[in-house]
């Protein structure tokens, strides 16, 4: 048997952008750096996009606020449920998770930062006050919703996983911290 036994979870995203909100996405298909993870021998798991299942490619760009809600943070649950008994199941024979990693700034797979407002909602087309709405988003300091619930699942059972923060406003930094927290 020729396999290592090394996995890194992603978010969806990273290997898709066509899942992100049009207009998002600074890159074709699935970021260079995932290629370094093949060439190492690393398995890689996609998490799937909660935002793409729930509210599709037409989607607009949500806030945390947005998606805060009993019905979105069940489907994200339910989404997840699976990929935590995987993630036990590797653990317990023998695999290493060398790392979850997270899109700062989404309002779902952000760890670090989130994007958030508490005006932006509802009906954009006769908006009075679209500016105001427009300024009030931003990043904060806090988890994203899928995010949130992933890293509680993973503590109610006992997966430690590290946590790894992709930040596509500082790319290229970013991945050099991943590729050396993942020692590659």
């Amino acid at each position: 048997m020729k396999r290592d036994k090394n996995i890194v979870v992603v978010c969806h995203c990273i290997l898709n952008c066509n899942s992100k909100v049009e207009g998002l996405s600074e890159y074709r298909g699935a970021l260079d750096f995932t290629k370094k993870l093949i060439d190492n021998g690393i398995g890689i798991v996609q998490l799937p996009c909660p935002e793409m299942m729930i509210y599709g490619i037409k989607r607009w760009g949500h806030t945390k606020e947005q998606f805060d809600n009993p019905f979105y943070k069940t489907q994200c649950k339910n989404m997840l449920e699976p990929y935590i008994m995987q993630f036990d199941n590797y653990i317990k024979n023998g695999y290493n998770i060398k790392g979850l990693i997270s899109i700062e700034g989404s309002p779902s797979c952000g760890y670090k930062k989130t994007c958030s407002s508490s005006l932006w909602s509802g009906e954009l087309s006769n908006c009075t006050n679209l500016d105001e709405k427009l300024s009030d988003v931003k990043c904060i300091d806090e988890m994203g919703v899928f995010m949130k619930q992933l890293v509680s699942m993973l503590e109610s059972n006992n997966l430690n996983i590290p946590i790894l923060c992709l930040d596509e406003s500082n790319l290229q930094e970013s991945i050099n911290d991943i590729l050396n927290n993942l020692n590659i």
